[in-house]
């Protein structure tokens, strides 16, 4: 099993929403709510335009996760502030066939060197809800440290929900000046 990722592009749209749509039971107490069309080739294709027209203005870097070619999830670093922060959020899912195998795991790692090597970050953050233990081991295992709980961080599936944060810092030798 090969797992890599690589940018998002316009032709990954009915991939995408194939996957969401057969996830959707899978994903749902995990993502906030979303219309029916969400989960559909139709209801991807604004959603990665946007994702496409962040990443020309530097703010998202979007991929998708592959297993031996085939997408099973998406990846991105969010809400990137460049200057003396140079910081990102890091956002992942997998579908659940794929799930428990160490993919997640394998594709924060890529996503990581994206941050630091090519998008030239200095840190990189995370949450996951309390209860999900199996994402908190993945960026545990990607070195991710945990630094606090943030009280009803996020609308999941219709509810506030808290989550833990972790944060991954670049190796500060070598690392240049902010931009």
């Amino acid at each position: 099993m090969i797992v890599s990722t690589r940018p998002v592009t316009l032709d990954d749209v009915r991939a995408i929403g194939e996957l969401l749509r057969a996830n959707r039971e899978f994903l749902l107490p995990f993502e906030p709510a979303r219309p029916d069309d969400y989960f559909s080739p139709r209801g991807q294709e604004p959603v990665i335009r946007t994702a496409l027209e962040r990443y020309a203005a530097g703010i998202t870097v979007p991929h998708v996760i592959l297993v031996d070619d085939r997408i099973v999830g998406r990846i991105n670093l969010n809400d990137i502030v460049r200057g003396p922060f140079l910081n990102a959020h890091l956002g992942y899912w997998v579908s659940q066939a794929d799930n428990g195998r160490g993919v997640a795991t394998a594709a924060v790692r890529h996503m990581a060197r994206v941050a630091f090597e090519e998008e030239g970050l200095h840190r990189i953050q995370s949450g996951t809800m309390l209860h999900n233990v199996a994402s908190q081991k993945v960026l545990e295992r990607n070195g991710f440290i945990r630094f606090g709980v943030a009280e009803k961080y996020l609308k999941i599936a219709g509810k506030w929900e808290d989550h833990v944060l972790f944060q991954l810092l670049a190796d500060d030798e070598g690392e240049s000046d902010p931009q």
